[in-house]
């Protein structure tokens, strides 16, 4: 899967779970929730960032929805290769298994760099017509995704809100 089509694909973005004012039970049943709400409306390429929390549980829930739709793709948007690098032993044993299960990974810049963030979050939002949100307007990388999507005009489905 090299290209897709953007009119079908949307992408995560939400806060790590110490951000998070809900349990991620209730994070997790609202990205199900989302997620088959977006594929009953047509998308079928789901990009995830990969970050802790709610890009995470995001990607285990796509690749769990695939059993039952398996025309839907999952992307994993990495900031740079050596990301997850760092994580515990059971975080990195769960982010190779996503991204082995993924149709296609996107490295957003070669090493670490204080824009590489910023860069695959902008490469996420440019490639998607749709923003599945868990933001609860605290300021960060969720809120800068937010301000970036509705600059290029990207529908966003803030969770958290709806």
């Amino acid at each position: 899967m090299e290209t897709f089509d953007i009119k079908k694909s949307c992408c995560f973005t939400g806060h790590r779970p110490e951000k998070l004012n809900i349990s991620e039970k209730e994070a997790k049943a609202l990205l199900c929730h989302g997620i088959q709400k977006a594929i009953d409306e047509g998308f079928r390429i789901f990009i995830t960032g990969m970050a802790k929390g709610s890009d995470i549980w995001a990607g285990e829930m796509v690749l769990e929805f695939k059993n039952i739709y398996p025309d839907i793709h999952l992307v994993c948007a990495l900031p740079y290769p050596t990301f997850y690098r760092g994580r515990s032993k059971e975080e990195q044993l769960l982010y190779k298994k996503i991204m082995d299960s993924a149709s296609l990974v996107h490295i957003s810049y070669p090493s670490y760099s204080p824009l590489s963030y910023q860069t695959r979050n902008m490469w996420m939002v440019d490639n998607s017509s749709l923003v599945i949100a868990l933001f609860t307007g605290e300021t960060g990388g969720t809120r800068n995704t937010i301000n970036y999507a509705q600059s290029q005009n990207v529908e966003i489905m803030n969770l958290l809100k709806n």
